[in-house]
């Protein structure tokens, strides 16, 4: 995997697409043979190629991902599709002609913006990155919108571009980095050239404390299909400090109006479980007053009310019964509603969930979901399932 060149000649293009379905447990059968008509380096790079592709079709689908090219941190670090296409269209409805894409990696936010019909400059300094960013371009029709560059970002000269998009190295040898100054380059770094540039966007993990977010920018979370997938700080919309929650698909966008934390209320009808997203973006009161509901406990985001009002960001549960955390009792409990399949939900509780399962011994024909949390500070399960 050190060369994408021999896998890009038509001998390497055709054993690509014969190992493309090569599952796991045939990998040395399928190896042995086609190494008696092909180096064995290429075999090798061929069938490794096929396994990043498998893996990639989750993030940017299966055809798409049948003809791209790989490295396993390009799998691991880029872009989800979905995610890279409403960035995209946000970057085309702010007038946006042409970016420069600062640590572009295999290029999967370069091919949304190209999509999108924006001229990229696509940048990043590792050889084999920038080689499997240009073959994609090329595989996918994109190459007369897109650029790619090797160099070192913070030598480029980005003054002939509408926006820039930097998203910056967050793993290193030792794995996940959570401190914004370690990210390669800087989040100080990737500011200072945001403010520099018409438009801006900067990709960060979700978890930024948002005291890190600077004022001059807006701060917006994004999830998909419910899991937090980034949060993006975005210059030149005339909105700094805005702050705001997405959710995709739709999207659906739920912007902050800076509300009080919502009141602690005793346990309704009703329990809503916001999407992560929004509670990234500290956008919980602005759920709860959408359904007219309060918090269970002050550090606990999740809200209860009596009147169902469904929202598109919160999961809305009927709560049937309360009980104070006793495992005893909730097995009861389940024995005699006949509930089998058990989903456990936690927030504020050292209980796993599988531990859980395993002490009640779920049987029978009926589905519930239980909450494990806290009501005004006491430990507590909530029974009940989704609306």
């Amino acid at each position: 995997m050190n060369d994408l060149a021999p896998l890009l000649t038509p001998e390497g293009r055709a054993l690509l697409d014969e190992v493309r379905d090569t599952a796991p447990a045939d990998e040395l059968a399928v190896a042995t043979r086609l190494r008696r008509d092909h180096p064995a380096t290429l075999v090798s790079a061929a069938l490794g190629q096929a396994r990043l592709r498998q893996r990639a079709a989750a993030k940017f689908g299966a055809e798409d991902a049948g003809r791209m090219f790989f490295t396993p941190h390009g799998v691991e670090q880029s872009t989800r599709t979905t995610v890279a296409a409403h960035r995209a269209r946000r970057f085309r409805d702010l007038g946006v002609t042409s970016v420069a894409d600062l640590c572009c990696g295999i290029g999967g936010d370069a091919i949304a913006l190209a999509r999108a019909g924006i001229r990229v400059l696509a940048v990043d300094r590792d050889p084999l990155t920038v080689a499997a960013a240009r073959a994609n371009a090329d595989t996918l029709g994109l190459a007369g919108l897109i650029e790619v560059r090797e160099a070192d970002v913070t030598e480029v000269d980005v003054s002939g571009y509408d926006a820039v998009f930097v998203d910056p190295a967050r793993r290193g040898g030792r794995g996940r980095i959570f401190d914004p100054e370690a990210y390669s380059p800087p989040l100080s770094w990737a500011v200072r050239t945001a403010a520099g540039a018409p438009r801006a966007a900067l990709k960060i993990a979700p978890g930024i404390p948002h005291e890190a977010v600077p004022d001059t920018a807006e701060a917006e979370w994004v999830s998909d299909g419910g899991d937090v997938k980034e949060a993006v700080l975005w210059f030149g919309t005339g909105t700094p400090g805005a702050v705001r929650a997405t959710l995709l698909p739709g999207p659906r966008t739920l912007i902050g109006r800076g509300l009080p934390d919502p009141g602690v209320r005793p346990v309704g009808r009703y329990l809503y479980e916001p999407d992560g997203a929004v509670i990234r973006a500290h956008l919980v009161a602005e759920v709860a007053e959408e359904v007219g509901g309060g918090l269970l406990d002050p550090t606990i985001a999740y809200v209860t009310a009596d009147e169902l009002r469904p929202t598109p960001y919160a999961s809305a549960y009927e709560i049937t019964d309360r009980l104070p955390f006793n495992v005893k009792k909730l097995r009861a409990l389940l024995r005699e509603r006949g509930v089998g399949t058990l989903t456990v939900k936690k927030r504020g509780s050292a209980v796993e969930p599988e531990e859980l399962r395993r002490k009640v011994r779920p049987q029978g024909p009926n589905a519930a979901t239980v909450f494990l949390t806290r009501v005004a500070g006491a430990p507590t399960m909530l029974v009940g399932g989704p609306v």
